[in-house]
């Protein structure tokens, strides 16, 4: 008996000294890992302050060659050069140095995350984090830019979002709900002054590829209707082929003829967390091309088609370059967005309060009366 407890406590020891090594090796390997971003981030910063430095001291130089009252020789024309190197690397490692990590610091410290660092060092890319990796996307010029200002933001005492040019509100309240609502009072609804509901309109299972119907959605958009609220519906896709993507709006036609759908009909691309849902092993390239095969059949029955997504979806996902001339709703859950390309609808929250509705709802802000 006393020598079971000598062992036991002699592998309680055993245990805690293999966990407290553990411990030790991931701080380590936390210090390590930050010590290399740090690194790399002020390598990056000072190779870009010297290329600004020596980008201006050319163009100083060109002056100088275009200057036809000046001449210099070959030593002179050297010894300038030599001048604005040593200047660049000077003010680099001092001054702009010390301003890197100045910011840096402060930006570790804020409790924002890496992402966020990133972000604020590389303002010309689209900085994205995802299954443990960083991906950076250079911002496409050639594509319609977002040109709300962050400024003109506000959110009243409840949390709605509102937007405001010259001191008037422009921007228009709206809610997206399905099943997870349970039974709505839509007339409660429209007196919280809902403008407009995204309906979902069902799903195509992410294992079996059934097109299902939300359970919901009838109860909902004849209420919605009923109390003039506006209307768009959402699928949630999960096809594998452009036939199965024409298939589901070819159902969602079929389905919203016998309603008036004068908002935006909209494929739902999302990604699915399940290691079984049927696209997870799709191509963006392939992902895309099943897009615009459902949104062309919705354009050719006369609605209005929309994609939404998220960041994941619209920089990772799909190939935004492709789906240029459709409109976007994007999903962000933040006071500000980060997406730098154009979008009709922003879905600012998923834990929103709305009257009529007993637990939390999405909620929405456009821009601009998007019906047709």
């Amino acid at each position: 008996m006393q020598e079971n407890h000598s062992q036991a406590k002699r592998s309680r020891k055993k245990r805690r000294r293999s966990e407290n090594s553990i411990l030790a090796g991931s701080i380590l390997l936390c210090i390590v890992t930050l010590t290399a971003v740090t690194i790399c981030l002020v390598m990056v910063f000072q190779y870009r302050a010297i290329q600004q430095k020596n980008t201006a001291v050319m163009s100083e130089l060109e002056a100088i060659r275009l200057d036809e009252e000046a001449t210099y020789n070959q030593a002179e024309v050297d010894a300038l050069i030599d001048s604005a190197v040593e200047e660049a690397r000077e003010k680099t490692g001092e001054e702009v140095g010390e301003e890197f990590l100045g910011k840096l610091k402060e930006l570790m410290t804020s409790g924002e995350g890496t992402t966020e660092m990133l972000r604020y060092f590389f303002p010309d890319e689209v900085v994205i984090a995802d299954a443990g990796q960083y991906y950076f996307f250079p911002i496409m010029k050639e594509l319609a830019p977002n040109t709300y200002d962050p400024e003109a933001f506000m959110a009243d005492g409840d949390g709605i979002m509102h937007y405001y040019q010259e001191g008037e509100r422009v921007s228009h309240k709206g809610i997206d709900v399905s099943r997870y609502q349970d039974e709505i009072d839509w007339e409660k609804v429209a007196d919280d002054e809902v403008e407009y509901a995204f309906i979902r309109l069902g799903i195509r299972g992410y294992t079996e590829g059934e097109i299902i119907e939300d359970e919901t959605f009838q109860d909902n958009i004849r209420g919605a209707l009923e109390n003039d609220i506006d209307v768009g519906v959402y699928f949630f896709t999960q096809a594998l082929s452009v036939e199965e993507a024409e298939e589901e709006a070819e159902y969602v036609i079929d389905s919203i003829a016998p309603y008036k759908v004068e908002y935006p009909v909209v494929i739902d691309v999302e990604a699915v967390t399940s290691t079984r849902a049927r696209g997870n092993d799709l191509t963006s390239e392939e992902r895309t091309k099943y897009c615009i095969a459902f949104c062309e059949k919705i354009r050719e029955a006369g609605y209005t088609p929309m994609i939404y997504g998220n960041l994941k979806t619209f920089m990772l996902m799909l190939d935004i370059e492709q789906l240029e001339e459709y409109d976007k709703w994007f999903a962000y859950y933040d006071e500000s967005y980060y997406f730098p390309y154009d979008f009709k609808i922003w879905q600012y929250t998923n834990k929103g309060k709305v009257a009529g509705i007993k637990g939390e709802v999405d909620l929405n802000i456009s821009f601009e009366q998007t019906h047709n």
